[in-house]
């Protein structure tokens, strides 16, 4: 079949140089659609890849943060127990009985006439 095709000549007339022209025009605009659509296909392949891309960068950014935060959070939480800690010891060193046993205690200082005997913490070496 497909030899008896080339034997076959075409008419030389306006129409079929007229439809050929058509035929043609329509090749080529398929042609051209065809890469219109491959283009858009990589751009949109691209976009979507530097998106994606920027929001895995932005989630890892964002557990770090969260991480750096509660970490924070807990030292103010420590240095809020610390700090009520000192301002309670502010108000135990205004008693002057406090200070005053802070002072027997670890500074050996005495009352009149009394008399301090310093026993050793260690166990005996023996």
């Amino acid at each position: 079949m497909d030899v008896d095709r080339k034997s076959v000549t075409k008419i030389d007339s306006g129409f079929v140089k007229q439809y050929d022209a058509h035929v043609e025009r329509q090749h080529k605009k398929k042609k051209r659609l065809i890469r219109r659509l491959a283009l858009f296909t990589i751009a949109t392949l691209l976009l979507f890849g530097g998106l994606l891309t920027y929001h895995l960068n932005q989630r890892a950014v964002y557990a770090d943060k969260r991480e750096q935060y509660e970490e924070l959070q807990q030292k103010m939480t420590e240095l809020n127990q610390k700090e009520e800690d000192l301002n309670e010891e502010i108000q135990l060193l205004q008693d002057e009985d406090y200070v005053l046993q802070i002072a027997r205690t670890n500074y050996f200082f005495s009352k009149e006439g009394e008399i301090i005997f310093q026993i050793p913490d260690n166990s005996p070496s023996y």
